[in-house]
């Protein structure tokens, strides 16, 4: 047994100035074995307590910001400085696909918005061997020049293939040129089955189309909307769309009139869903992830460091966070 004041010398020799055991044991002249057992002996006595701190990245910084803001959990996929948009896009898509591979367990069943974005992530996923598993397109792909098998079939079957999954396809245009129309095909029984796996759902998995930037929606390039449908989209301060619902930056939808002809659950639909992955990257995006954050359609966003560190700069330089859904 050692007095306290030898055991408070060797930790601070140790410790504090950082000698080596063997100098330590100089010092006091006996064996390093005794002065390991000097210092075992002052943490027993606390004389010597340790504190460990988990380092706090930029990651986890701006993942808590998005979570007090927002009340989302924010995965957050490291980038290198200056990653173009298209980077980003690769960063954020592998994450997505390690999270649904992950996520997706035996009887589960997943709603899928065809896209640029979605269609990175299915490219990502590994094969994962569960059973009873089901996925549902969320929103239709026809459009006025193209009967969208092209732009669907390939992420919902890539998706299907990667968990065993059944694949429920949804054979309706994008948009409904009438309204009525799209009210009248509602009811039909083939429409409601798909309608009814798109509210049994456990989990969905869309993104935030952009009208301007590197990366744009597919819904913006493939010809489905008229040119004086994107003016009014303009006058209508619309920002984005999730799933080929067209949303403000404050979240708000219900009084576009375009989104009563669209085809995808709108933001309170998807609200129903257990568990919403929105996945997004670009700074092209800002402003329509904001929109989808504030409209209460997201649970998990998986987003790389530089467009969520974006999003937090557009807050702090004029824009408001806003709880709740907006319709």
């Amino acid at each position: 047994m050692h007095d306290d004041s030898a055991l408070y010398q060797a930790a601070e020799l140790y410790f504090v100035q950082g000698m080596t055991m063997g100098a330590v044991a100089e010092r006091f002249d006996v064996s390093r074995s005794t002065v390991s057992r000097m210092l075992a002996e002052a943490k027993e006595r606390g004389i010597v307590t340790m504190t460990l701190r988990m380092p706090d990245n930029r990651s986890d910084r701006l993942s808590r910001r998005i979570h007090d803001l927002f009340g989302v959990t924010a995965h957050i996929a490291g980038t290198r400085r200056g990653a173009r948009s298209a980077q980003r896009l690769e960063a954020v898509s592998r994450y997505a696909a390690n999270l649904l591979t992950e996520w997706v367990t035996d009887g589960c069943i997943v709603g899928v918005a065809w896209g640029t974005t979605t269609s990175t992530v299915a490219s990502h996923l590994r094969h994962k061997d569960v059973q009873d598993v089901t996925v549902v397109q969320l929103n239709g792909a026809a459009g006025p020049h193209s009967t969208g098998v092209g732009t669907s079939t390939p992420v919902l079957s890539t998706m299907a293939r990667a968990f065993n999954a059944e694949l429920y396809p949804f054979p309706t245009p994008a948009f409904f040129d009438l309204e009525q129309t799209r009210s009248l095909l509602w009811q039909e029984s083939s429409v409601r089955r798909i309608l009814a796996m798109r509210v049994a759902a456990q989990m969905a998995v869309f993104s935030v189309g952009a009208f301007r930037g590197p990366v744009l929606s597919q819904v913006y390039l493939e010809g489905h909307l008229s040119d004086a449908a994107l003016r009014n989209l303009n006058e209508n301060r619309v920002v984005g769309d999730m799933c080929t619902v067209f949303i403000r930056e404050d979240g708000s939808y219900a009084d576009i009139d375009l989104n009563r002809k669209a085809s995808g659950p709108t933001p309170s639909e998807l609200a129903r869903i257990p568990r919403r992955m929105c996945v997004v990257a670009g700074y092209h995006k800002v402003r329509g992830i904001l929109g989808a954050l504030r409209s209460g359609a997201v649970t998990d966003l998986v987003i790389d460091d530089l467009t969520a560190g974006e999003v937090i700069d557009h807050l702090e330089n004029g824009g408001r966070p806003h709880s709740g859904a907006r319709a």
